[in-house]
């Protein structure tokens, strides 16, 4: 598979993480940074410790401010943008050449606000109509601070097309990242972005000292509620027991690295919302999915207790103590899952 030209969208921790692991096969990789600033940093230094402290980017990788630079000729293009941020990214892409048909790959893990689209969803309305169904999301419990120090990690990459899967699935072939396949895009998206919000709510748990019994109920029961409007939205209930199911579910909620459940966790503690993310140097995607989260489920008429009470909690002001005590508290019923 020599000669294969990547294409790395964002240099954040995800990014770097995904350059580095690609770059061990010897394939030609470009990291696009969008801001000007950032990429001058990047370019001199080699590292982004702010992110991933003590990892270096390998010096043949190429970093870039100009996309059409980035993808120029690339075989595959990542998408390792926040899921808010991609299609205005994806905005300032040039027409790609005529014959030219790279297969992108999604890493972001978010729902659109106010479209409600996934973000493979929102790739397809920036390329054209022939490369659309080898669209690819790679996903599961893969923190960018283990991928980077070369630790065992297992993801699945999901496309509508099988075959292109198999062909990123290929591109992974290193001792320490194994990637599954699957054609259940729409499983494995939703899997990734609505664990983050039940990552909110973990942390916040956390944060109040609440213990062992409750984070467990609340993965538990945050499963069924994505299961639930997964299954609405024609996703394959299986996907939710594999890697990008109940495998990131879990890592995300029990995390360190998770950014999601140290969100929810400074809640639980008592502080505001925006000063919590004026702080961070990443975005906790969870956040604004949780609006997308809340709409589907209007939209669909499908119960999902836990998410609307992180949204309360997030952006009407509501306690997270009251939140779990109404959770509590409502109507006794039968242990289903639809």
């Amino acid at each position: 598979m020599s000669g294969i030209k990547t294409a790395i969208l964002g240099a954040g921790s995800w990014g770097i993480a995904i350059a580095n692991l690609l770059k061990k096969n010897s394939y030609d990789i470009s990291m696009w940074e969008f801001d000007l600033e950032a990429c001058g940093y990047l370019q001199k230094n080699r590292e982004l410790p702010a992110k991933l402290p003590g990892i270096k980017i390998e010096k043949s990788i190429l970093i870039t401010n100009n996309l059409a630079e980035a993808i120029e000729s690339a075989d595959y293009v990542f998408c390792a943008i926040p899921a808010q941020y991609l299609r205005s990214a994806l905005v300032r892409q040039p027409l790609l050449k005529t014959g030219a048909k790279p297969v992108y790959v999604n890493l972001a893990k978010g729902i659109e606000v106010g479209s409600l689209k996934r973000m493979s969803e929102v790739i397809g309305e920036r390329v054209p109509v022939e490369i659309r169904s080898g669209i690819c999301t790679l996903s599961g419990p893969s923190h960018a601070e283990e991928v980077a120090r070369d630790i065992p990690t297992a993801v699945t990459v999901a496309s509508d097309n099988i075959e292109i899967a198999e062909k990123v699935q290929n591109l992974f072939l290193t001792p320490n990242f194994r990637v599954y396949t699957t054609n259940d895009l729409v499983g494995v998206e939703l899997a990734g972005s609505l664990k983050n919000v039940i990552a909110l709510a973990a942390g916040m748990l956390d944060g109040l000292g609440l213990g062992d019994n409750t984070r467990g109920a609340l993965i538990t029961r945050g499963l069924a509620e994505i299961v639930r409007l997964g299954v609405k939205l024609g996703a394959d209930p299986l996907t939710f027991s594999g890697l990008a199911g109940i495998g990131d579910l879990v890592t995300t909620c029990l995390s360190k690295h998770s950014r999601n459940r140290f969100v929810g966790d400074r809640i639980g503690r008592g502080k505001k919302l925006e000063d919590i993310l004026s702080g961070m140097s990443m975005v906790a995607e969870g956040v604004e999915t949780t609006k997308s989260a809340r709409e589907l489920a209007l939209d669909n008429n499908i119960e999902m207790p836990i998410t609307f009470e992180v949204y309360k909690t997030l952006f009407e002001n509501k306690s997270p103590r009251r939140a779990i005590s109404d959770l509590m508290g409502r109507d006794q019923k039968q242990e289903k899952w639809d």
